[in-house]
């Protein structure tokens, strides 16, 4: 699953990297700890403009038929292997793709009884990220807004040690067809090439809570190396 991520990226770098309109209207902010229903950049095709575009969305897709925006914080994550049946997504899906860009997403693991230790799963040379996304724009509130959701897939390799579901992470050859027309054929997990270069990275407690923001979230912390057995206890010698 993906239930919380960082996107940091300035709305400069982001249009360039995908070759996007700029359609945030100044409304991107540097953000190193996304919750559900925060506002996030996505990358869409644009009718209106004519081609691809860097806009911001809600974290949470709201059909266009959902009666409120109580259900928004329940779909933040699509799987993979019923996005195209599933009635919140199906529509989504078949006509209304994006590329979500992150920094790199947050999971938890508890170890040995102990406190969940946080990881951080991102580019080890500091590139971006391109998870598959769908989108939807509600207006059930009066005002439109433009919603999405984060397509999740089984996890692959390493990264299955922090969950078994991962985001569904496109390689830059796959992004036109994701927009395009060859999204069913990119819904399988990733290959293992497509991940190399993505680092398992302990970090801080911190980022449990939502109100803390800002780099020190992303930062290194010691942690025992995942799949490590657990220590034996030290051996009481009597005298």
């Amino acid at each position: 699953m993906c239930g919380r991520y960082a996107t940091t990226r300035s709305a400069v770098d982001l249009s360039a990297l995908f070759e996007a309109y700029d359609d945030t209207g100044g409304r991107l902010t540097a953000d190193y700890n996304v919750a559900p229903t925060d506002p996030v950049p996505i990358v869409r095709v644009s009718a209106r403009l004519g081609g691809s575009a860097l806009s911001v969305a809600r974290w949470g897709l709201l059909p266009s038929w959902a009666r409120d925006a109580r259900g928004a914080a329940r779909m933040i994550n699509a799987r993979a292997e019923t996005v195209a049946t599933t009635a919140g997504y199906a529509r989504s899906f078949a006509r209304r793709r994006c590329l979500v860009p992150a920094d790199g997403w947050y999971e938890w693991v508890r170890r040995d009884g102990a406190a969940k230790q946080p990881y951080f799963m991102t580019r080890a040379d500091g590139g971006v990220l391109a998870f598959a996304g769908l989108w939807s724009v509600w207006s059930g509130a009066g005002e439109p807004v433009l919603t999405c959701s984060v397509v999740t897939t089984e996890a692959v390799g390493d990264l299955a040690l922090v969950h078994d579901r991962m985001p569904l992470v496109l390689p830059p050859r796959h992004w036109a067809g994701w927009l395009g027309d060859s999204a069913a054929e990119l819904l399988a997990p990733p290959e293992p090439a497509d991940l190399t270069g993505i680092e398992l990275r302990p970090v801080g407690p911190a980022v449990g809570d939502v109100r803390n923001d800002g780099p020190g979230l992303v930062a290194r912390v010691a942690a025992a190396p995942l799949g490590a057995p657990p220590e034996e206890p030290a051996e009481l010698t009597l005298f």
